[in-house]
């Protein structure tokens, strides 16, 4: 399911709702996750789970390509942690 999807799954249970409203609504969900994300914060949606920034630290490597010593720098990831309810309604 892609972003287009979702919002027409949305439309389809909920038709009293428009497509640029629902489309509006999911952005502005997505976008206030990233900036709680950027900040260092942790998402928890209930029922759901949870995102959270990990930092990986620099570390050595090897180029595929070449099999060079390489120098990975140092990154922030976003962890999902999914909920109890969600893993048994997938399982």
């Amino acid at each position: 399911m892609n972003k287009k999807d979702l919002v027409q799954n949305i439309i389809m249970s909920n038709p009293t709702l428009t497509k640029k409203s629902v489309d509006e609504i999911v952005n502005s969900v997505f976008e206030n996750m990233v900036e709680a994300l950027s900040n260092g914060e942790t998402v928890d949606i209930f029922g759901f789970g949870k995102f959270e920034v990990t930092e990986r630290g620099e570390r050595d490597g090897i180029n595929p390509a070449t099999k060079e010593r390489i120098r990975i720098k140092a990154s922030k990831n976003v962890k999902f942690r999914p909920s109890k309810s969600l893993k048994e309604k997938v399982n």
